[in-house]
């Protein structure tokens, strides 16, 4: 609220108290928080960009990836703001100014809807896995799977993008826009097939044993996870489910600094919790191999 507003109705008060307190009493309690529905604002720099525009983009974005999914999660925000800056890698900012805001921190080229599309999709992932709140630190051995998971999302919320781009363009004469989109999110998908020896992965649990020490020790997103995220993206293909899953993580002391074994069983647990299907950890324990 603004201090001017607020200045405005204070004033208001002290002419029609008792008629204000009756109303307040009688006013309806406020929406749960809703990641789909929540208040959407922009904040930072947009430099050679409509914020407008990107407005119209973030919103796509969200909708498409959401839009179908049961929230379950009882750690939603609010609010969510997405900031554009020029201050290094997009990340979820973790702030103490508003608990009930999700803060989104993006950084990309002018006009390049695609990078804005990629890059809010990712940070929206890690939102929806209640990684928003301040002690919401991401740490080793289990943040790579956090990691793949969003970026499963990400790339998956791309193709739904380019379909809605290509029915319904945000912007006239741009249905064409839609084919960009697509060779984009193909080409993540290509680079994310391959093993460390440049060959597809096709045994994903014999390649998780082979190369878990190095996972274990990842401290964000790059090209050691892309088997896992390729696994991810298509059991989100075979089953939305398992997207519904992602809002029970880190609902737990320790969050993803805790082993693989014990990360999937409490995820099973907190699914249950806040009755979520359970698909997605049960699905991971059986193409990883892991009891």
């Amino acid at each position: 609220m603004q201090r001017s507003t607020f200045i405005t109705l204070l004033g208001g008060f002290f002419l029609s108290a008792p008629r204000l307190i009756m109303e307040t009493e009688a006013e309806t309690p406020p929406p749960q928080p809703d990641l789909l529905k929540d208040p959407l604002e922009l904040g930072g720099r947009w430099a050679g960009w409509d914020p407008g525009d990107a407005f119209v983009v973030i919103s796509r974005v969200r909708d498409v990836c959401l839009k179908g999914i049961r929230l379950v999660s009882d750690e939603q925000p609010r609010e969510l703001r997405v900031d554009e800056q020029h201050s290094g890698p997009p990340h979820v900012w973790l702030h103490q100014q508003n608990p009930d805001l999700a803060w989104v921190v993006v950084d990309f080229a002018a006009l390049h809807w695609i990078q804005l599309a990629y890059q809010f999709g990712h940070e929206l992932g890690h939102v929806l896995c209640n990684s928003w709140v301040w002690e919401a630190e991401l740490k080793p051995p289990c943040r790579w799977l956090e990691e793949s998971m969003v970026e499963a999302f990400s790339i998956r919320g791309l193709g739904l993008l380019a379909d809605s781009w290509e029915q319904d363009p945000p912007f006239p004469h741009n249905a064409g826009y839609a084919n960009a989109i697509r060779e984009y999110r193909q080409n993540l998908i290509m680079a994310y097939s391959k093993g460390p020896d440049g060959e597809p992965v096709t045994d994903l649990a014999a390649w998780f044993h082979a190369n878990r020490s190095v996972l274990d020790g990842d401290h964000g997103l790059n090209k050691n996870q892309g088997p896992a995220i390729v696994a991810i993206l298509a059991e989100f293909a075979r089953d939305k489910h398992c997207i519904e899953d992602m809002g029970a993580l880190n609902r737990w002391p320790g969050r993803c600094g805790i082993p693989l074994e014990e990360y999937l069983t409490v995820w099973q647990l907190s699914c249950a919790q806040v009755s979520a299907p359970g698909v997605l950890p049960a699905r991971l324990k059986v193409l990883l191999n892991v009891a």
